[in-house]
């Protein structure tokens, strides 16, 4: 079994309901990945940015996406993953993608729609918390506004690794970062954020602070700026914090309604 995981943090700015010109955006990134990885992350609706008219994209674009995925998690022989708008069942999602290199698709659908902005009157909420086997790493992807919900994340089911693709705007990323840290040293857990940069077209400005913390909270890196972040996380590590400082023991039980 694997102990390491080695993780590209893709940090950059998405073109506004251009799903062809953000996939070909990003192929150029990952293409000039140079050393081997295991997982890929992009931001949250990194095909679109943060729309909360997601009617105006055709729904074929979604299994367009998954194609796509599909193609560079074979290339690349990692996993990939990041979330766009979804429409399937007559509605449409905020649901993120992890998609395998062998081809195994996993997904889950952000639970907290951001009011703030009208998302719930766009998109339909999640309702069930995920978890990803993936080389020999348990996995809980969430979609940024979750983040705010520490009930919902909540370590319950011994992940390693929580895991959140974003589109966090300047003004709250203080949040962001506290809330980041404050996730990874509540759960003993790998915290993982990736957020956006630039500027969307309903005047958003986004500094990106995509960055990993480790269970006792440090920082292991951090970004301002268009990027990809490489971080490799330790399976030992984690196991070897859990055991000394048994934290996680004394959690309260509870049940989501």
């Amino acid at each position: 079994m694997a102990t390491h995981l080695e993780i590209a943090l893709v940090q950059t700015e998405i073109f506004w309901q251009e799903p062809e010109k953000n996939r070909r955006h990003f192929a150029s990134l990952i293409d000039g990945i140079d050393k081997e990885v295991d997982l890929i992350v992009l931001p949250e609706t990194f095909t679109t940015g943060f729309t909360m008219t997601p009617s105006e994209i055709d729904p074929s674009e979604g299994n367009r996406t998954l194609s796509w995925m599909k193609e560079i998690a074979r290339e690349k022989g990692a996993a990939i993953t990041g979330s766009i708008p979804f429409f399937q069942n007559g509605r449409h999602t905020n649901r993120l993608l992890f998609v395998e290199p062998e081809g195994g698709v996993h997904y889950y659908d952000k639970r907290h729609t951001f009011t703030l902005a009208g998302e719930h009157r766009s998109y339909a909420r999640g309702e069930r918390k995920v978890l990803i086997e993936y080389r020999g790493f348990r996995i809980c992807p969430m979609i940024c506004y979750d983040l705010r919900f520490p009930v919902w994340t909540r370590n319950t089911e011994g992940y390693d690794v929580l895991l959140f693709v974003a589109n966090w705007p300047k003004p709250r990323i203080d949040a962001w970062d506290t809330l980041l840290k404050a996730r990874a040293i509540e759960n003993m857990a790998y915290c993982i954020g990736v957020n956006r940069v630039g500027t969307d077209n309903n005047g958003n400005d986004y500094v990106g602070h995509s960055a990993c913390y480790d269970p006792l909270g440090h920082q292991v890196v951090f970004s301002d700026k268009e990027e990809i972040l490489f971080v490799k996380l330790d399976k030992s590590q984690l196991k070897e914090i859990r055991d000394q400082l048994r934290f996680l023991d004394d959690r309260d039980a509870f049940i989501l309604q």
